[in-house]
């Protein structure tokens, strides 16, 4: 083996996947996902990008890793016993939890890694759904209803649009033609994400506890009672 062979091998043994992870989350922190490369971690590390892919493999096996880091943060412990609480607080530490970090909606988008915080939360929110919804398949579907809500909310909040931006929007919306969005611009524009999550996560839940219909498509399971 040669003296640079020793030093790479040396360099992969003395750094591991959660200290590359770590250093990917500070510099998404610091520039957003558009600067996430494996060249700007090696950078925060101090190795080369081999290095880096020696750990990480490809960049979706990065943003897994990243996705189940985020998901992993969300709390289990101390929920409420209701169900529709239960649930709604589950997606709700989500959300904080996305926040915690730059483009963290981004991030998480488009990733489900098969990973054991991933998994769990999963599990948390489907047993929650469970004992409201009236089948199986009605609380596995609004389990992922919940979870592209949150996604797109807080995509949009982190987004952070220049005010300008609304404010030519609505300057663009003229009542007669657009009656609609003239009634209700102030809402349509609203900043208010905290109660814009609170309503679109209630209504989401309110309509999951409705009686399925009598006859559903073949196939469909039976659920389990409340």
């Amino acid at each position: 083996m040669t003296k640079k062979q020793g030093t790479a091998d040396r360099s992969k043994v003395g750094i591991t996947l959660d200290q590359v992870v770590g250093a990917a989350f500070d510099v998404l922190d610091r520039g957003g996902i558009g600067k996430l490369s494996t060249r700007a971690i090696a950078a925060e590390l101090g190795v080369s990008m081999n290095t880096v892919m020696w750990h990480i493999r490809s960049k979706d096996r990065l943003l897994d890793a990243m996705a189940e880091a985020v998901v992993g943060d969300v709390g289990l412990e101390g929920l409420p016993e209701e169900w529709e609480e239960r649930a709604a607080e589950l997606v709700g530490r989500l959300r904080r939890a996305m926040l915690a970090h730059r483009d963290g909606a981004a991030l998480a988008a488009g990733t489900f890694p098969a990973e054991p915080g991933t998994l769990a939360f999963a599990d948390s929110l489907l047993t929650a759904l469970l004992r409201g919804c009236p089948d199986r398949r009605t609380a596995a579907w609004t389990a992922w209803n919940l979870f592209y809500f949150t996604l797109g909310l807080v995509q949009e909040e982190q987004a952070v649009p220049a005010t300008g931006a609304r404010d030519r929007l609505r300057a663009g919306v003229d009542a007669r033609r657009f009656p609609g969005l003239g009634a209700a611009l102030d809402d349509f524009l609203s900043v208010d994400f905290e109660e814009r999550f609170r309503f679109g996560v209630g209504q989401i839940l309110r309509a999951a506890a409705l009686p399925a219909p009598a006859e559903g498509p073949p196939g469909q399971g039976r659920g389990i009672s409340r």
